[in-house]
């Protein structure tokens, strides 16, 4: 049997999706939830910023040169960096700085893997954007998440667990003794997302990837086989990511003498 044609979607099947989303705003107002006006911002956001990068997608993807890729990419982290602290409620110095490492670090890392390793450079070489892209948006989207857990977990944990610490640190611990119970925990947190879509990928959820392949026509076993590649992308990206984050949050709350920090966080509405 051949594959089902490609359907383009007209401006009125969009809309139609759209509307759906008055069920959240009917559930929201049933129940005094009070996310209405959240629930339209967020809405029009998705539409105006999607519009956006698909018009700045047209144009990157008929681009060859890396200057531009380059550009898109950077934005791209620096907005994922913000995005990942924006979410957590504690903060300490210099934790806007270490998200975007930790997304650059952990998710610019495995797209350089997967660029090399996983998909050839011949297969990719003259439509770099067309890969490179997609791919980064896809680890990075996965590995903020990750990123605000461990960063949340850690923070809350330290100042939930203040004496605990401070008692452990007075009797002669050091200071990754000290912490190591938090720091474990946030980095699990963190990677909790990502094992628990693997572990139902198939058989309760069809990832998005996937599902497009499926929708312009691949081939299952074809949209599978890249399924599977990006799935291990991200938990890479992820793991990476968190255990960077948490690390780097350590060494900011703890100093070399041994001493915690405590007057370092501070929690902020968000």
């Amino acid at each position: 049997m051949p594959p089902a044609a490609y359907y383009d979607l007209s401006a009125i099947d969009v809309a139609i999706a759209a509307t759906l989303i008055l069920i959240n705003g009917c559930i929201s107002f049933a129940l005094g939830l009070q996310l209405e006006r959240r629930l339209f911002i967020a809405s029009v956001r998705t539409v105006v910023q999607l519009l956006l990068i698909g018009y700045v997608l047209e144009l990157i993807f008929g681009q060859s040169q890396w200057s531009i890729i380059g550009l898109l990419i950077a934005t791209m982290t620096l907005i994922a960096g913000y995005s990942a602290v924006r979410r957590v409620p504690w903060r300490h110095p210099g934790i806007w700085i270490d998200s975007i490492v930790g997304v650059m670090a952990s998710s610019w890392l495995v797209t350089a893997v997967a660029l090399t390793a996983v998909i050839r450079p011949d297969v990719w070489s003259q439509h770099p954007a067309q890969y490179a892209v997609p791919l980064l948006g896809m680890i990075m989207g996965n590995t903020l998440n990750g990123i605000s857990l461990g960063l949340d977990r850690l923070s809350e944990g330290l100042s939930t667990r203040r004496r605990e610490v401070e008692m452990w640190l007075t009797l002669g611990a050091s200071r990754w003794e000290a912490a190591r119970p938090i720091v474990r925990h946030a980095v699990r947190t963190g990677m909790v997302p990502i094992i628990n879509s693997m572990m139902v990928v198939g058989l309760v959820s069809l990832p998005g990837m996937m599902t497009g392949q499926l929708l312009s026509g691949v081939s299952p076993l074809a949209a599978v086989k890249y399924q599977i590649a990006i799935m291990f992308l991200i938990a890479a990206g992820t793991a990476m990511g968190t255990v960077s984050v948490c690390l780097l949050g350590f060494l900011r709350l703890f100093d070399t003498a041994h001493r915690f920090r405590y007057e370092r966080l501070r929690r902020v509405d968000t």
